[in-house]
């Protein structure tokens, strides 16, 4: 009897249809394309922005629960799980126990590593954002948005600002809007570099909410407008990492890691 395969790719999701169409959709494109032989699914894990995209839009997702619900109807036997996600943290721990759930003796689950799972994953991740930003002189600064997280993989964030020096460059760094580091840390290190101009670029698959208002909106507590507080011209740049060719190569790689382990 032949095997059914499955694939779940699961991201957070958001709520700005223009920035999904440019990388949550071309992620399960890129996968379609790459294990057509594989029966795909798609589920997201934001019962807010589920709720916010079937009222404002008509547009229906599956939730977690929903996703899997439908992989055991469908009869899938060996499922393989690609998050989205950037690190190891609260929304990667919640979505594997939730999963692991319906596992079973018939039904095998195995699941592939969120973006920035090794130091390898790391610096490929930041030589595809870089590639995008080569254009940026030593006298202009590049900070990058990360979100986040209360959970202890929050370090990666500065493990990352420390690669960045180490690939030679001083000028881009990379801080969160709800962690350490946070924007008064980030103007404190800007300071030091004394640019011409600061590049803002949201560090996360979307360019959602946090990228269109608390780094580009126009209220004063935003991080464009208190990088322009501090006497900097600013620019601003709404594009999420799954524009980014580079990235989605490393999930793709995740996934089919996860396949043959």
């Amino acid at each position: 009897m032949t095997q059914k395969k499955g694939i779940l790719l699961v991201s957070f999701g958001t709520s700005y249809l223009d920035s999904k169409e440019k990388t949550i959709d071309l992620i399960l494109e890129d996968v379609k394309k790459a294990f057509p032989q594989y029966y795909i699914y798609q589920a997201w894990t934001s019962k807010t922005i589920l709720h916010i995209l079937k009222t404002r839009d008509n547009l229906s997702i599956f939730s977690l629960e929903e996703a899997m619900e439908k992989i055991k109807a469908d009869g899938i036997d060996s499922l393989t799980v690609q998050p989205t996600h950037l690190i190891n943290g609260l929304e990667n721990d919640v979505m594997v126990r939730t999963i692991q759930a319906y596992s079973s003796d018939n039904f095998k689950i195995s699941f592939g590593a969120p973006l920035l799972s090794s130091t390898e994953d790391q610096k490929s991740a930041l030589t595809a954002v870089l590639s995008d930003f080569s254009s940026i002189s030593k006298e202009e600064a590049l900070v990058l948005m990360g979100h986040g997280t209360t959970h202890h993989a929050n370090s990666i964030y500065a493990a990352l600002d420390y690669m960045l020096k180490e690939m030679g460059h001083p000028n881009v760094l990379i801080g969160t809007v709800e962690a350490y580091p946070g924007l008064d840390t980030l103007i404190r290190q800007v300071a030091k570099l004394h640019p011409k101009r600061v590049h803002l670029l949201p560090f996360m698959l979307v360019a959602g909410d946090h990228a269109n208002n608390d780094m580009a909106g126009e209220q004063p507590d935003s991080w464009k407008s208190l990088f322009e507080a501090a006497g900097y011209e600013v620019l601003c740049h709404l594009k999420g990492l799954g524009e980014n060719k580079g990235i989605r190569k490393i999930y793709l790689e995740h996934l089919r890691e996860a396949m043959d382990n």
